[in-house]
């Protein structure tokens, strides 16, 4: 995809209030029966927008998180199904066509019976190479194994941009390989809810192991939890591993045994293939160390057995009803779903995950009209010219720091919709009766990949997501934003909706992912994507003292009583949120400019309070207890509710809706949060 270099001048839509196509939700693309209005917006903005919604959608049983980013994805894989199902139907592709793969990998994973039949044979292999092991060196080349199929290890190994010299590409080791979803809920005594996820977890463990064809498989499982719970006393917390500075640890391959005893560092990385390496990049050092210790000390035995569950765990969408359901459940236990989701959601999954880039394909031409994407990089240019009208009048930076800021914001890169060049799978061979041999072979494809990326330079017109996902992402060591095909759908973007309701939604998501690169980590990265200190240490306590707003904003939410959020934790997304919508609210009122229409009064709502609308809807969402705990103790993102509160932080919102002193969300102008 093409650098795309944005001036300060604004492309100003020439669309009326309401574009000439219908918009896909109600009379200007808002849900207003979702709304209720007899709560005052001052005092929770979010019940206002979604609180009928809340009140009356129940849970279905498959899912533990509903909302408009659920309703978008369901639509997306349902548009992804009809692809993948037309292309197992078409008997006239050819023998080793990409159509035929993508038919077969996806054949392969709905054919229920046959992986009845087949029971555990696909997945004995490799547990019969776990239980020949008999040494420590055969253990540890045994992790440098599974780490090539992408298996949980307690080092996680991965090829990725070097953040000093974002032009290439290096080895990083990071800690991993708890079953759990955070060191707390090993540490933490505390809570009963902890408590109930440890014995879910246990019983998960005993189960597998049994599957697995292991005796005294309860205590095998107490011991991989005793092992789990010295891993999680070396690990980081989440917020000592957002620090980007603290994480690069350029460290020679031959100086890790010296650095990290206990491990036999090249019987792990010779069948990884990167051996040869001269060095790599260490996340967490002493948790590295820590975790090489246990490795060296902790017995081969209870090794083997963590190695033999994480297998099974890995596998089993692809084995037996009974392997599956054992994976259930202790993902209900975590989440509060009740029901797997549906076999063609998950086998849709399965095979985009393999086979990406050709079902996007397909899923460009089918669904991301030419039209959506003008818009769309009409939008974005507005909302990086309106971020450039901020930094040029910020009244807290250095002149110096403010125009390397900018420089940086002129070579930003955004990428919509989809990539320019299309991945290719000759390499790939797919069986049609080979369910978890065709995962293995995807992966050990995907391995190979990124370690041919070694010693070669960075192809920045990469993607890490594929146009059929509803997501985005900002990549600081690119400068870059992406957003691909299935996220530009309503009711975050809709063609025919009001401008300002697409402003408010998808205009403020934009506006996130570009201020991510102005967020408290995001700042540390220059123009051309390298960590580097580009700020006078002035500008930098100016900065912290603002982001200290956020942090204490949001650290008073108690979603769960007795469980705030963390505000370092969550600080970057907060910065984000609350940038992005002060950003995306500069570009729509730039881009009404001279269209006098802009102004109408629709539905009784004004333009202004159409803008918050758009943003408040777009994080409706419910969540089951179980996964909100989860999210509070270990997401950098805020639970939707409190996301959805960010308009408090905005002078319009206040006139948009008569918010007054007295309200619950009011905050006097000098304690709203202005990061940027």
């Amino acid at each position: 995809m093409r650098v795309m270099l944005f001036a300060a001048s604004l492309i100003v839509l020439a669309h009326p209030a309401l574009a000439a196509e219908r918009p896909a939700i109600g009379g200007f693309g808002f849900d207003t029966t979702a709304m209720d209005r007899s709560v005052k917006p001052g005092d929770d903005f979010n019940r206002f927008a979604n609180g009928s919604w809340l009140a009356r959608t129940e849970f279905p049983a498959d899912k533990a998180y509903i909302g408009v980013a659920i309703d978008v994805d369901e639509k997306a894989r349902a548009q992804v199904r009809s692809i993948i199902e037309a292309a197992a139907a078409d008997q006239s592709a050819a023998p080793g066509s990409v159509t035929r793969k993508v038919g077969d990998y996806y054949a392969a994973f709905m054919d229920e019976a046959a992986i009845e039949a087949r029971g555990l044979a696909p997945v004995q292999p490799l547990l019969a190479s776990i239980a020949a092991v008999t040494t420590r060196t055969e253990l540890i080349a045994a992790m440098g194994r599974a780490n090539r199929l992408g298996i949980g290890l307690p080092i996680g190994l991965g090829i990725g941009i070097d953040d000093k010299n974002p032009d290439a590409f290096t080895v990083t080791l990071a800690q991993s390989g708890l079953g759990l979803p955070d060191r707390d809920y090993y540490l933490d005594t505390a809570k009963p809810e902890f408590a109930k996820a440890r014995a879910a977890y246990l019983a998960y463990m005993a189960a597998m192991l049994r599957h697995a064809g292991m005796d005294n498989a309860a205590a095998r499982a107490e011991a991989i939890m005793a092992l789990e719970t010295r891993l999680a006393t070396v690990h980081w917390t989440q917020v000592e591993s957002r620090q980007a500075e603290k994480l690069y640890n350029p460290v020679a391959t031959a100086e890790l045994a010296g650095k990290f005893p206990g491990m036999d560092w090249q019987a792990f990385l010779a069948p990884i293939g990167v051996a040869s390496e001269r060095r790599v990049i260490v996340a967490q050092p002493s948790a590295i160390a820590g975790t090489a210790r246990l490795i060296g000390e902790a017995p081969i035995a209870v090794w083997k057995d963590y190695l033999a569950l994480r297998t099974m765990g890995w596998a089993s969408g692809t084995l037996p009803k009974a392997v599956l359901d054992t994976q259930f459940e202790l993902t209900r236990a975590l989440t509060g779903a009740q029901q797997l989701r549906p076999r063609w959601q998950r086998g849709g999954a399965a095979t985009s995950a393999a086979l990406g880039d050709a079902v996007g394909q397909i899923y460009v031409q089918k669904h991301f009209p030419p039209d959506s994407k003008a818009k769309i990089d009409a939008m974005v240019k507005n909302i990086i010219a309106a971020m450039d009208r901020r930094l040029a009048n910020l009244d807290w930076m250095d002149p110096a720091t403010r125009a390397v800021a900018r420089e940086k914001l002129a070579a930003f890169r955004p990428k919509i919709g989809f990539p320019d060049k299309w991945r290719n799978y000759d390499a790939l061979v797919v069986d049609k009766a080979d369910a978890l041999g065709n995962r293995m072979r995807a992966a050990e494809l995907d391995h190979a990949r990124e370690i041919a990326k070694l010693g070669k330079p960075a192809d920045r017109d990469e993607w890490y997501l594929a146009p059929m996902v509803v997501n985005a992402y900002a990549n600081p060591t690119w400068n870059e934003i992406v957003f691909p095909a299935a996220i530009l759908q309503a009711p975050f973007f809709d063609d025919g909706a009001d401008d300002a309701v697409n402003y408010g939604a998808i205009g403020a998501v934009i506006g996130h992912e570009i201020t991510h690169h102005f967020d408290d980590q995001g700042r540390k990265y220059d123009k051309t994507g390298r960590l580097a200190d580009w700020w006078t240490p002035q500008d930098v306590k100016r900065f912290e003292a603002r982001a200290a707003v956020v942090v204490q904003q949001y650290a008073a939410y108690e979603p769960i009583p007795g469980s705030k959020l963390n505000g370092e934790l969550t600080l970057g997304e907060n910065i984000a949120d609350i940038a992005g919508l002060l950003v995306a609210w500069d570009a729509w009122q730039l881009a009404r400019q001279g269209n006098p229409a802009a102004n109408a009064v629709i539905d009784g709502f004004t333009p202004e309070q159409r803008f918050f609308l758009g943003y408040g809807q777009a994080w409706r969402a419910k969540m089951r207890p179980q996964l909100l705990q989860q999210v509070i103790v270990s997401d950098p993102h805020a639970p939707a509710a409190e996301r959805a509160q960010a308009v408090r932080n905005l002078d319009g919102w206040y006139q948009a809706f008569d918010v007054k002193p007295g309200d619950r969300l009011y905050l006097p102008p000098e304690q709203r949060a202005r990061p940027w």
